[in-house]
């Protein structure tokens, strides 16, 4: 018999399934349903600091069946919602309007009429809005939308058949026809704009998974009609965190005191004080903890003093790249525990080596390979039809839909993995004296401009900082350019690794140390880590030469000139000399979804240095002499 058992992994219920997203399995298609429907035996993932940014209670995983319990486990894990619930089969052409009591466990939905009792397809189209509602199309107003006729116009008949002409071809060649009236219509100029609203068709204000009984939202967007499989469907908006522990010597690294910060309660304590589950959660910590209740009070002391005395300007965004730069940039001030291990390295350049390699030395200020790092991500919740501008409801993005839709989530839905990378510091002197240049400082203007105007500005300023500055967008385009290098060393596919960029500016008058380098780690690991290849990269004398072919690598493009030339690319012309034969990256990779990206401020042209400019031509020069010793 075949198995037909539906199986999601883990990661999948944070991306690309994660809550509202829609899944295709053997001809099925099902919708992620919100956390409403999740088990009480979710897992809880500890990071308190992503939490805290999150403003959640905490963070859960989606539970594991284990390893040959498939067929005997109950459902333990999210519900996936069967959607579209207009299906129809491929035979005899019927359209059925599934429900959820037809519904048989392990059992994929027939059709009753045929005597082979096929596997009936769900429909291709489907309607979203930019509030995030989801619904089929009623088929029938769109069957009887062009009717003739008073029977035809009046007709409320759900008997409808789905049927492919051989007269023409595209969508023209489907049709939605009532088997009463014969009224019918096809599917030419179905994924027009507003073309629902001219048939009389509003949005329910509903999601596929809500019940009955729940209260429609009202909804005042028009619907637009849309491929079930388009990427403007589900826009996910997902968070992520590095696990960064204590500074070392510091009390925190005291191992009472770690336990009680790591415990699942500890940010609720944190920040209760005054609510009556005050002295209860303290109690239960000290209990649960085995330490005294004035030592946890003690604790919540020191850290709201340490929370206050950091300066008022610094963002939720920012508190994490802060803690994630110092750890980094300093590994030995960090103490090593089972989730961070970090250590200093070099590129093990030689004062004997060529001038390529002594240039590449100067540029590079530190380096620091982690053989084993921890990574939460949560997903928030998503948008449809349009991504999110980040900036709420008045945004002019789809607007956020919680992964809870009647309640303000206490939790979100979260995921773990670990895994290795590398840590490249660029040399902060040569940095800021290369963004003093006033060709440097046009170009990037010219980029932030665009970047202003975009929809996705204040989403992508919670990564750049309030200002755009050359670094981050020549560090974001060196990350691009080293993981697909990377791909090629390491042994890891690009979809496998990540990229984290520090190089975000602060707020006037912050006393925030300035950032200025990369983090390239495995995203695919699971919890026994990953294999090395990374760590071995990171290591001399692979670093150096991995460092210098990405930036020979840069200089050409298979587009070009139309790539070098380009002065605004891809959505919101928010790229310049970057496309997909030289520098984008599958969307997994990439922090910001491919943009500010520019190998014009990495390697330079004739009007913008680069700042790796003097390491290529010296690289240049000798690949030259080797050719012509004369």
């Amino acid at each position: 018999m075949r198995d037909i058992r539906r199986k999601v992994r883990r990661s999948q219920t944070i991306v690309p399934f994660g809550v509202g997203g829609i899944i295709d399995l053997r001809g099925e298609s099902f919708v992620a349903a919100d956390i409403r429907s999740w088990a009480a035996n979710a897992e809880q993932v500890d990071a308190p600091r992503l939490a805290a940014k999150l403003r959640v209670q905490g963070l859960r995983s989606a539970p594991v069946i284990p390893s040959g319990k498939a067929a005997f486990a109950t459902r333990i894990g999210p519900v996936y919602v069967r959607f579209p619930k207009w299906l129809f089969c491929p035979q005899c052409r019927d359209m059925h309007l599934w429900s959820p009591d037809r519904e048989v466990r392990d059992k994929q939905p027939n059709c009753g009429r045929c005597p082979g009792k096929s596997q009936l397809a769900p429909m291709r189209f489907i309607q979203v809005c930019r509030a995030g509602h989801m619904a089929d199309i009623n088929w029938r107003r769109w069957a009887h939308s062009k009717g003739e006729g008073h029977t035809q116009r009046n007709c409320q008949v759900r008997r409808l058949r789905f049927i492919a002409t051989p007269e023409s071809s595209g969508l023209e060649a489907l049709r939605v026809v009532c088997t009463v009236c014969r009224a019918g219509r096809s599917l030419a100029g179905v994924s027009q704009k507003n073309i629902l609203k001219q048939i009389g068709l509003e949005c329910p204000g509903t999601h596929p998974w809500q019940p009955e009984n729940d209260e429609a939202d009202p909804c005042q967007e028009t619907p637009q009609a849309v491929q079930r499989g388009a990427s403007n469907v589900y826009f996910p908006i997902t968070h992520s965190a590095i696990d960064i522990p204590a500074p070392a010597g510091a009390p925190e690294d005291d191992e009472l005191t770690q336990k009680v910060v790591n415990h699942p309660l500890w940010p609720q304590f944190k920040d209760a004080e005054g609510s009556p589950m005050f002295d209860t959660l303290k109690t239960a910590l000290a209990n649960l903890c085995e330490v005294s209740e004035e030592f946890v009070d003690a604790l919540r002391r020191r850290y709201v003093d340490d929370a206050a005395a950091i300066p008022p300007t610094v963002e939720a965004d920012d508190d994490l790249s802060i803690d994630e730069w110092a750890a980094f940039s300093a590994p030995e001030s960090v103490a090593g525990s089972k989730t961070f291990s970090v250590r200093r390295t070099h590129l093990g350049v030689r004062p004997d080596d060529p001038n390529s390699m002594q240039e590449l030395a100067a540029g590079i200020s530190a380096v620091v390979v982690a053989d084993r790092v921890r990574e939460v991500r949560a997903l928030e919740g998503f948008s449809r039809y349009e991504p999110s501008s980040g900036d709420g409801e008045e945004g002019e993005g789809g607007r956020v839909v919680s992964v809870n839709t009647k309640a303000r989530a206490e939790w979100l839905p979260a995921m773990e993995s670990y895994g290795e990378g590398i840590f490249v510091a660029v040399d902060e002197a040569r940095l800021s004296a290369w963004e003093r240049l006033m060709p440097v400082r046009d170009w990037t203007r010219r980029i932030e401009r665009n970047l202003d105007a975009s929809f996705k500005a204040d989403r992508l300023r919670g990564k750049s900082g309030p200002d755009l500055l050359p670094r981050f967008v020549m560090l974001h385009t060196l990350a691009h350019h080293f993981i697909r290098q990377l791909s090629y060393d390491s042994g890891y596919n690009a979809a496998s690794l990540r990229e984290r960029v520090y190089a975000r500016s602060h707020a006037p008058g912050s006393r925030l140390p300035p950032q200025a380098g990369v983090f390239i780690y495995t995203a695919a690991g699971d919890a026994e880590g990953t294999l090395g290849g990374l760590v071995r990269q990171g290591q001399s004398p692979h670093l150096a030469e991995t460092l210098i072919r990405l930036l020979e690598s840069a200089q050409w493009c298979s587009q070009d000139p139309l790539c070098a030339d380009s002065t605004g690319r891809s959505l919101a012309n928010l790229n310049r000399a970057a496309c997909h034969a030289c520098t984008l990256l599958p969307e997994t990779c990439c922090e910001i979804e491919n943009s500010l990206l520019d190998r014009t401020l990495l390697i330079g042209d004739g009007e913008v240095p680069g700042f790796f400019r003097g390491v290529l031509q010296a690289a240049l020069e000798e690949s030259a002499g080797a050719v012509d010793p004369a």
